[in-house]
């Protein structure tokens, strides 16, 4: 059995595929979707998406926050940036991580930012490095 998965970001739709398994990176852990699942309302973190397709293929995708709905035998995911692991470059991601190790946090909320930053590049890496987050 399977179910449709559809990313959405506000620049694009990311991915519209048929999936047998998706697992998403919630706020407080990750949540594994099957087809039938009862229906969820999930508020996304950042981390790892994993999209394991009919076809037997897995296809990974950064995801920054958003929310995931299932509902039916469809999980639509709306988040504010997705990108494949294919398109990740290493080098630009260990560059972020610098740049981000590098702020100096005075604030609270340059502190958080500098954290934000760092996850981020982190999962670029790993994603990047053919490793799951």
């Amino acid at each position: 059995m399977s179910f449709q998965c559809v990313v959405v970001t506000p620049e694009q739709q990311a991915l519209d595929e048929t999936a047998e398994q998706v697992v998403i990176p919630a706020w407080d852990g990750q949540v594994g979707i099957l087809t039938g699942r009862a229906p969820l309302l999930v508020k996304l973190g950042l981390g790892v998406l994993r999209v394991d397709t009919a076809g037997g293929r897995s296809r990974t995708f950064m995801i920054d926050g958003g929310i995931g709905q299932m509902k039916g035998n469809r999980l639509t995911i709306l988040t504010n940036e997705a990108v494949a692991a294919e398109d990740i470059d290493a080098e630009s991601a260990r560059a972020e991580y610098a740049e981000a190790e590098a702020r100096v946090a005075n604030d609270s909320k340059t502190r958080e930012d500098r954290t934000h930053q760092l996850r981020r590049a982190r999962v670029q890496q790993d994603l990047a490095a053919g490793r799951k987050a």
